[in-house]
């Protein structure tokens, strides 16, 4: 029963309990106090007519102080009760009737389609990367109030419940191209389940929370099952790792030996406070600049007067040699390598993959958590002074935050960045939508696990298409040269019309990285493009 209905009747039940109240006290009334006895049926035709408003005055005038008291109260009860009614009954009714309501079921001709149980922020980026390939979707959501702001929201959603036959039925699950539970592992391993009774066909594709429950999603029938926590902070360690290891590590290959990566500039690197025209990059590396990400903004192309700072990540692409010479001059100059120089916050999933990841390459590091648990090395709160002292924030050279609250990443950052304002902080973010917010507070990098997760479950899906990076704050992606064969990359004018870049060609198993305005695009040939999530979408619009 919903809540209108169980309003409904509480009130009904109190409406007819007070009136058949009223009437015993009237009928005793009329001959306790007026010495006129009525039927008690007379007494209750009076009390309803009051309450009605339909008729007045049949036993007026009464002589009793009592009696008239008596029909004062009664009175007021009467449209007091009238106007009670409005807001409990009328009014919610009224909404109801109005409200814009979720389908339950979806329309017969769509085919081809994903369907996603249950949204999340991972949903979010997931329904972005399928909307740019221009892939048919539906979500099914359970909570009604919940589908039904989607559906207002512009989203493909049914109301239904996803853990039951008619539910997926109701999605054309036999008809879709995928499907992807993204709730909890029991939930998700139901879903699956599910799934497997309605259509054994259909690739169904499950989202772990707890690392150790994986197996279970894989017996329940999952043809995949993504940990994206372990991605997350392998790629948050990175930006250490990087710094100081001889390997080049966070690299996307496009060919042979061409590479695409994100490198943070280091606060102490003598590119900081430059401008990209001063720095010589180009010159000195040999790499091409696509984009640079200045306070958690990207652009493409940077303008050549855009300044360096220490929250400033350049996205490049070059030869490993060329991205190792510009790795060296994104670093301090004046770095120097102490005990506990690097401290990680948080032993979750995301925080122990990054311990793993910094052992691997010999980064001393001290790791903060609320639990004392073995691998933990001081125990407290993030958003604590003293805590954060007492595990050698105030002389350390990067912190890694890997807390699974937004809100409490976003203090910490603060906090931190107050105890110590030259040291680089790494940031976890939860949900995309506060990465700006942790930028603002003072983190110099911020990756959000909403971002990683949409992009691990497009890449699993789209298997036609390639979606090359998933832990990358901007997204690569290989697509075909339709629309613009025999074109001239000037010509075309891509990065004018979309913000996206071409970062190499791939033609007869070869790939060509030396482009230039004059290059002819031909109508066989894969173009490796870079670019944000609009941007690619802009690109699929104007050229797919």
């Amino acid at each position: 029963m919903d809540t209108w209905q169980r309003r409904t009747g509480l009130y009904v039940l109190a409406l007819v309990g007070i009136i058949f109240g009223y009437a015993l006290a009237y009928d005793y009334g009329m001959s306790a106090f007026e010495n006129e006895p009525r039927e008690f049926l007379h007494s209750l035709q009076v009390v309803v007519e009051t309450f009605t408003t339909t008729g007045f005055g049949s036993d007026a005038p009464w002589e009793s102080t009592g009696m008239r008291l008596l029909v004062i109260v009664m009175d007021i009860t009467g449209v007091v009760l009238i106007f009670l009614a409005l807001p409990v009954l009328l009014f919610p009714l009224f909404e109801e009737a109005m409200e814009t309501t979720a389908p339950t079921t979806v329309e017969n001709g769509l085919s081809d389609h994903v369907v996603i149980c249950q949204f999340t922020p991972r949903g979010e980026t997931l329904v972005a990367e399928l909307e740019t390939w221009d892939v048919d979707y539906v979500i099914v959501e359970p909570d009604r109030s919940r589908a039904n702001d989607l559906y207002e929201d512009g989203y493909q959603v049914i109301h239904a419940d996803p853990q039951s036959v008619e539910g997926l039925e109701q999605a054309r699950l036999p008809s879709a191209r995928a499907l992807v539970a993204d709730a909890s592992d029991q939930i998700n391993t139901s879903i699956i389940l599910t799934a497997r009774e309605v259509d054994e066909s259909v690739q169904t594709v499950s989202v772990v929370k707890e690392p150790d429950r994986a197996k279970y999603h894989d017996l329940a029938g999952a043809d995949a099952v993504l940990s994206p926590r372990g991605l997350l902070g392998e790629s948050l360690a990175s930006k250490v790792t990087t710094g100081v290891s001889t390997t080049l590590g966070d690299s996307i290959e496009i060919g042979e030996d061409f590479d695409i990566a994100e490198l943070p500039i280091h606060r102490g690197s003598d590119l900081v406070g430059a401008t990209l025209a001063e720095s010589g990059i180009r010159e000195r590396t040999g790499v091409n600049v696509i984009g640079a990400w200045f306070r958690g903004q990207f652009v493409s192309p940077p303008d050549p007067d855009a300044e360096f700072d220490g929250s400033t990540v350049l996205l490049v692409s070059g030869t490993e040699g060329q991205l190792e010479r510009l790795k060296e001059m994104t670093l301090s100059s004046v770095r120097g390598f102490r005990r506990g120089e690097t401290v990680v916050i948080g032993a979750g999933e995301v925080g122990q993959t990054i311990v793993s990841s910094l052992t691997r390459a010999s980064v001393s590091h001290t790791v903060l958590d609320k639990t004392d648990e073995p691998g933990v090395d001081v125990v407290g709160d993030a958003t604590e002074p003293g805590d954060l002292r007492a595990a050698g924030v105030d002389d350390a050279r990067t912190v890694i935050l890997a807390l699974s609250e937004d809100t409490d990443t976003e203090f910490a950052t603060l906090v931190i960045r107050d105890l110590n304002p030259d040291v680089e902080i790494v940031a976890r973010a939860e949900e995309s939508g506060n990465v700006q917010k942790m930028y603002r507070a003072g983190a110099d990098y911020v990756l959000a696990l909403s971002t990683v997760s949409g992009r691990m479950l497009a890449s699993t899906i789209l298997k036609d298409e390639d979606v090359i990076s998933m832990d990358q704050q901007v997204e690569i992606i290989r697509v075909a040269a339709d629309g613009l064969g025999n074109t001239t990359l000037g010509a075309a004018d891509i990065r004018a019309r979309t913000g996206c870049t071409v970062v190499a060609i791939e033609r007869n198993g070869a790939v060509l990285t030396d482009l230039g305005p004059e290059t002819t695009i031909e109508p066989t040939d894969q173009l490796v493009i870079a670019g944000t999530d609009d941007g690619v979408s802009r690109f699929q619009s104007a050229f797919g």
